[in-house]
């Protein structure tokens, strides 16, 4: 059938691309690959009849504004039978992508199909929210009982949810969005609790839809996890994203490891770039970060390592010297659960003071979120690696690797890597404040200050802790990548 395909609809598609958007359809046609997708529900129209005629319904209305059913994804390189994707694509040409009563039916049917079949989904969430000039409906009036977000949200730990937005997602389409595992949005998107005519409606104002939820200020508070910067992008970002929940693929190849033996400097204060580490580490082209400008002291992220898909935690030390906020341990937490939920194993690079502290920290609220992260790794049936960079200490590094060395099914150091209950220079002032402030002379103070910092730094070293079995091994830097792939089983 070609009722509603984009050669019928000329006109409202030349002015879809004058605004330098892609229609529904060649997002799915990109998405899909070829000849892989059957369409559900494609003679729908909106629930219009009693105003308006079903030519003009037809023409206007097509699809009841979203494009749902079930195609293939990335069999290019992932094994077919596990490459069927749930796809459901609101299009914002029909009636500002709102969702009207057929809409409704129709996300429901395939949210229905995910969970009995097990299969991921991804959704473009363009939109604006609730459509109320559905006149055939007579027989509901607030409508409050659609089933779709609840069902929506139901999926959570069940199959992976994607979301990719461009342009203006508001109310119902923005709880669709927020709903899923991973949010992806273009930079010219704009996502808000309500649009412009609710938000006047309320009495608070009269704004312009470019007014609400910019995508820098979501990407800042971790609404977004990543940004793109056009739905050409977005999609390959949905794609290679999609494809860690998929399973392994052939190698990329990888750096020479021997690299990783100059990856830190020499002098233990100094910082380094960990994402070049990571580079040096995985498969090439395989790192996808995720919410990068939220809780910036933890990475959070997918790789791979020959092939295998692997999730990856690690400290930034160039971000509050790797110290982890109550953004930061938010974020982990509920990365921690999604790689759990989904039985993705986690390699985590230690590099941390340990939770953030003081009067200004406890203001967001980090007592909550640092519990969090424990709560997410009790709960890990998934293997996780632990590798010690360099600083591992107090229960921000515990945190790190699932609550404790001991909770990782290996753990190893970097002969750089030093450990302890809490950061030396605290645990120096702590334990020793009577000998310090026993020395009335302050050059005398200071020199006796940095002697005791030396000797917890010793007692501290990465041999010292593996002799006492507080760590599995201290290993060459150059051999990570092969000791993740024996701890994981990985050929």
């Amino acid at each position: 059938m070609s009722l509603g395909l984009d050669e019928q609809r000329a006109e409202t598609m030349a002015k879809r691309h004058a605004r330098g958007s892609r229609s529904a359809r060649e997002n799915l046609d990109d998405l899909c690959d070829a000849g892989s997708f059957v369409e559900y529900g494609q003679l729908a129209v909106a629930a219009q009849r009693q105003r308006r005629d079903i030519d003009d319904l037809r023409s206007n209305t097509p699809a009841d504004g979203v494009i749902t059913g079930i195609g293939r994804v990335n069999s290019e390189s992932i094994q077919p039978s596990r490459t069927r994707t749930v796809i459901i694509i609101n299009d914002y040409t029909v009636l500002a992508g709102t969702q009207g009563y057929f809409h409704h039916k129709k996300i429901d049917r395939m949210v229905d199909l995910a969970a009995k079949e097990q299969l991921p989904v991804v959704m473009y969430t363009e939109g604006g929210g609730g459509r109320p000039g559905d006149t055939d409906i007579t027989t509901q009036i607030a409508g409050l009982n659609a089933p779709t977000f609840a069902r929506w949200a139901s999926l959570k730990g069940k199959v992976p949810r994607i979301a990719v937005n461009n342009g203006f997602c508001f109310a119902g389409n923005a709880v669709l969005f927020g709903c899923a595992d991973i949010r992806i949005a273009t930079k010219n998107s704009w996502i808000g609790m309500a649009g412009p005519a609710m938000i006047e409606g309320g009495g608070l104002g009269k704004y312009a839809p470019t007014d609400i939820g910019p995508t820098d200020l979501h990407k800042a508070q971790g609404v977004v996890d990543i940004c793109a910067a056009d739905e050409t992008e977005a999609t390959h970002l949905a794609c290679k994203l999609l494809s860690y929940f998929q399973g392994s693929i052939p190698s990329t190849g990888h750096a020479q490891q021997d690299a990783l033996r100059d990856a830190l400097p020499d002098d233990r204060r100094f910082t380094y770039k960990i994402r070049q580490l990571i580079e040096v580490l995985v498969d090439v082209d395989s790192f996808t970060e995720l919410t990068a400008d939220y809780g910036a002291s933890v990475i959070t992220g997918f790789i791979r390592i020959e092939g295998v898909p692997i999730a990856l935690l690690a400290n930034d030390c160039k971000v509050l010297g790797g110290a982890i906020d109550a953004a930061a341990a938010k974020k982990a937490a509920r990365f921690i659960s999604m790689c759990n939920d989904f039985n993705i194993p986690i390699v985590s690079l230690v590099d941390t003071p340990g939770f953030m502290v003081g009067p200004d920290s406890e203001s967001d609220g980090p007592v909550l979120y640092a519990s969090d992260m424990f709560a997410a790794g009790a709960s890990l049936q998934v293997p996780i690696v632990a590798v010690c960079i360099r600083k591992a200490y107090g229960l921000g590094a515990m945190a790190m690797v699932g609550g404790g060395f001991n909770e990782a099914v290996l753990s190893v150091t970097w002969p750089t890597g030093e450990f302890g209950s809490m950061g030396l220079e605290g645990a120096v002032k702590l334990g020793f404040r009577k000998e310090l402030d026993a020395e009335v002379d302050e050059t005398k103070r200071e020199a006796l200050f940095d002697r005791l910092v030396a000797g917890m730094y010793e007692k501290g070293k990465a041999v010292e802790v593996a002799s006492v079995l507080e760590i599995d091994a201290v290993i060459d830097p150059a051999d990570t990548r092969d000791t993740i792939c024996k701890a994981l089983g990985i050929n």
